[in-house]
């Protein structure tokens, strides 16, 4: 049986451990009731917890050295420019498609039809999301305000505070420099080079216990919540879920990987399958970038200075799940409140929604307290804004697992895509490398 478990691949023992929790989860829920849920609290959620935290332990010095190994591998600083063209001009790209699908399934589906107990339902967490929407609000800033935060005035802070788009952009910065540096360089060059493999190795013995994570993660989630989590956001989880799948399958899967790069997308998914497992747990795009650059380099052939340069600035500013979730709240709100909108509000919300993404890495339910911004721009109010935040944030941990594989998966499909045009694509890798 235990050689039978350590001979299975990761992303089977990960869905195993996903399906297991579910089972605990909902047994405990309904099976013990209120002890049940302290069971889940108390004694499951923090096994869970620790390996959220053993993952997110390794994304600083992941992106500190990947990063810096990536530009010192790449041997022409040239190369950054069209390497940061083309990545950032992908990801603006999918995002596009998104938020145009989230606004389609929020219009077929009509999530916030008939909702009229909104203010009773958002009472319990009105406090919770008050206190977090400060703290949203308070990182937001104008948007000279979020450029300005990109140059961090202490480097050293930045790591310790894991500031990620400061450490990407001094990490940056540090390969640039060691590079123009020639053979004086030479020592740092092979530091960083010795840092990103060890690093990369502590990861995959984190990544060994990603199952039993996910297990305690998912009986925490559903222990607490059981089948009710499903059931009372019902048209929303829908209309999210099925934009994220088409979202994954189509533009990923379809447009890009078979249709740009004429490769097997079964294989791509097959690929990304580990990554997946992990990002639907953690809910965390962060969380999961030390199994996503795994996945890209060994099972899909990408270089590893692409994959350590564009997936960790993915991780970051390619919310595309978040984008989908902004169009469907908006028109929730709309449709709660009995708000007209005509086709320059859908112009209004994929815009703002499509900025407003971008801005959304390191806060807590991103897409949730974000959404505040898209919503006073179509006529909802601030008071009608926050009982919207509040009657979905109870539910929100179920909708954003699924925001965070559709997120990854993105950074996958781009980075394939780069590596391809810049030579850096190992095609034999990504079509017969077998991860089943």
């Amino acid at each position: 049986m235990i050689k039978s478990w350590r001979a299975m691949t990761l992303w089977k023992q990960v869905f195993i451990g996903l399906f297991l929790g579910v089972a605990i989860g909902l047994g405990l829920h309904y099976g013990l009731g209120d002890k049940g849920k302290h069971i889940a609290e108390n004694w499951i959620y923090p096994f869970g917890k620790a390996f959220v935290n053993l993952i997110k332990m390794l994304v600083v010095p992941l992106i500190a050295t990947t990063l810096v190994s990536g530009v010192i591998a790449m041997g022409d600083p040239k190369r950054l420019g069209s390497l940061g063209a083309r990545t950032i001009g992908l990801y603006l790209l999918t995002t596009f498609f998104a938020v145009w699908l989230g606004l389609a399934m929020g219009t077929i589906f009509q999530p916030g039809a008939g909702i009229e107990n909104i203010a009773e339902g958002a009472a319990s967490s009105m406090d919770q999301v008050k206190n977090k929407m400060s703290s949203a609000n308070a990182a937001n800033g104008t948007i000279a305000d979020k450029f300005l935060a990109i140059i961090p005035t202490n480097p050293i802070e930045a790591l310790a505070t894991g500031n990620v788009l400061q450490i990407i952009f001094f990490s940056i910065l540090m390969g640039v420099g060691i590079l123009l540096s020639g053979e004086k360089g030479k020592p740092l060059a092979n530091f960083f080079d010795a840092a990103a493999e060890v690093v990369m190795k502590v990861t995959m013995m984190v990544m060994n216990l990603a199952p039993y994570g996910v297990m305690a993660l998912m009986a925490w989630v559903m222990g607490k919540m059981g089948l009710g989590i499903l059931t009372s956001m019902g048209k929303l989880a829908i209309a999210l879920y099925l934009a994220c799948f088409l979202q994954i399958i189509f533009v990923y899967g379809g447009i890009i990987i078979k249709g740009i790069l004429r490769l097997p997308v079964i294989r791509y998914f097959y690929g990304i399958s580990d990554a997946v497992g992990v990002a639907y747990s953690t809910a965390s795009s962060n969380a999961t970038l030390p199994v996503t650059i795994s996945c890209a380099e060994h099972n899909l052939g990408v270089e590893k200075s692409i994959a350590g340069s564009v997936l960790p600035l993915g991780a970051t500013i390619n919310m595309d799940g978040t984008a989908i979730y902004l169009g469907i709240v908006a028109l929730f709100a709309t449709q709660a409140f009995g708000i007209p909108i005509g086709f320059g509000d859908y112009i209004m919300i994929a815009l703002m929604a499509t900025l407003m993404s971008i801005g959304a890495a390191g806060i807590p339910s991103a897409g949730l307290l974000l959404a505040a911004s898209v919503l006073t721009q179509i006529g909802v109010t601030e008071d009608q804004s926050l009982l919207v935040i509040a009657f979905i944030f109870p539910f929100d941990r179920l909708l954003d697992m699924m925001r965070t594989v559709t997120n990854v998966s993105g950074d996958v499909a781009v980075a394939c895509t780069v590596a391809k045009w810049e030579g850096q694509l190992d095609e034999e890798v990504f079509k017969t490398k077998s991860v089943v």
